[in-house]
């Protein structure tokens, strides 16, 4: 079965003289999807970009993540794992090309789980890597990632 996203994408960064120049206009958009809060986003700062709004590489490792989380609690509720937390510090590395052409290499989730007490960490650590046949966004970048999940163990 297809699914079709789409999104709006609108520069923001005229500076009164458009791309008259490389340093004329800044590196500046709004990501607007009709009922959603508005993004307000910038290039990587390497690039020129503002550093305190995302861009593109922090959105696409926080989408691996969250479609990652997504299904590790659908699989952990299947599994009868009650899970009472999750939170995740992705790390993504990157290379630039001599050309200034960059991409990922690779990726790493780093998952802190809590779950309750008396849980099965052999079969809440298996999850993880069932989750790659099925994640969305894991299915369709073309670097490895990894997962070093950690637990944290609590009275539900």
């Amino acid at each position: 079965m297809e699914h079709h996203y789409t999104s709006r994408i609108f520069w923001t960064g005229n500076l009164g003289t458009g791309t008259s120049g490389y340093k004329a206009y800044a590196r500046t958009w709004d990501i607007a999807i009709s009922g959603k809060e508005v993004i307000h986003c910038s290039n990587d700062p390497l690039l020129g970009g503002d550093a305190s709004k995302m861009n593109p590489e922090d959105l696409l490792i926080s989408s691996l993540s969250a479609c990652h989380m997504l299904w590790y609690l659908h699989l952990a509720s299947d599994a009868g794992i009650t899970v009472l937390g999750y939170e995740d510090s992705p790390l993504a590395t990157g290379e630039i090309s001599k050309g200034g052409a960059g991409r990922f290499i690779s990726a790493v989730l780093r998952p802190t789980i809590t779950v309750a007490e008396g849980t099965n960490l052999d079969a809440a650590t298996a999850i993880h890597h069932e989750i790659h046949k099925v994640c969305f966004i894991a299915r369709s970048v073309n670097f490895p990632v990894s997962c070093e999940p950690e637990f944290i163990i609590r009275q539900a």
